[in-house]
């Protein structure tokens, strides 16, 4: 199994009457692999997850995985929580999908149990989840930070795939961890906008909500660091880091949402509450940066 490679986490498009759009939800991941996506993530932040029910869920991951089955492409299935019993439960109804490539699981939110703690949730969970595991690290969402070091001895447990790395900028840790990372653990990028200096520092590709709007264009930039050549991943990555900042300065998935509507991909570009829709400036303002990239 590889996760390398671009996975678009993608949204749940909504109709006017607030239920899933599924034929839209369908389009845009047919979209995302037509245009070069390695494979999907079903169940993300940008899905607005939080605000999902039970059979809502269920319906996300059935499109997924026909999708991916029918594509032959890699499916990543979000899930996890602060209760390590409750997330070991939700992994194991993943059975259901044998699509499933991957679950990402987040490090524990709120509770904060520090490092001894994320690396017993994480060990226990490895053990006995049917299907791999990667980290979802966002220490700004979960409050919990994870050193390079701690990082590096969860990678090397039999069970653990790949983290999604979404520190949100460059530090230390990121230099640690990316100087001696552990054999066949792999490094996707989440946070769209360091895409190009951590795809430099030996990330293996990215888990992008960006990639919604821009799917070749990511996979160039990838592919251009990969073959070495770097006046067109720092003009990629440049550009593509404009239009990343575009969409996130309202919050995820807002912006793309209404970038999405926009160009008819999706009927409305509705979210739910606690969620606004986006302002008309931050979407034409992406707009305007998506129309550049030619």
């Amino acid at each position: 199994m590889t996760l390398r490679g671009i996975h678009v986490p993608l949204i749940t498009p909504f109709r006017a009457d607030g239920a899933i759009a599924a034929d839209a939800l369908a389009d845009l991941a047919n979209a995302a692999l037509d245009a070069g996506a390695t494979g999907l993530v079903a169940l993300g932040t940008t899905a607005e997850v939080a605000t999902l029910g039970v059979g809502e869920r269920t319906e996300v991951v059935d499109i997924c995985a026909r999708i991916c089955r029918e594509r032959d492409a890699s499916l990543i299935v979000g899930t996890g929580g602060s209760d390590t019993a409750a997330t070991l439960r939700a992994l194991e109804e993943l059975e259901t999908w044998p699509e499933a490539t991957a679950a990402l699981v987040t490090v524990p939110s709120f509770t904060r149990p520090g490092e001894a703690g994320v690396r017993a949730h994480f060990a226990h969970l490895a053990e006995h989840s049917p299907i791999p595991l990667v980290i979802y690290h966002i220490p700004y969402r979960t409050g919990q930070a994870l050193s390079g070091a701690a990082l590096r001895e969860l990678g090397a447990l039999p069970g653990i795939a790949g983290v999604k790395y979404a520190e949100g900028g460059v530090d230390a840790d990121t230099i640690d961890l990316f100087a001696d990372p552990p054999a066949d653990f792999e490094i996707l990028v989440g946070d769209d906008l360091y895409l190009g200096p951590l795809l430099a520092m030996g990330a293996h590709g990215g888990i992008l909500a960006s990639a919604h709007v821009a799917t070749s264009q990511f996979v160039d930039l990838l592919d251009a660091w990969q073959t070495a050549d770097l006046p067109r991943a720092r003009r990629l990555g440049n550009n593509l880091a404009r239009l990343s900042a575009a969409l996130f300065t309202e919050p995820n998935p807002t912006v793309i949402k209404g970038v999405l509507h926009a160009i008819g991909a999706i009927p409305t570009p509705d979210v739910r509450l606690p969620l606004l829709p986006a302002g008309t400036e931050s979407v034409e303002t992406a707009l305007k940066l998506v129309a550049d990239l030619g």
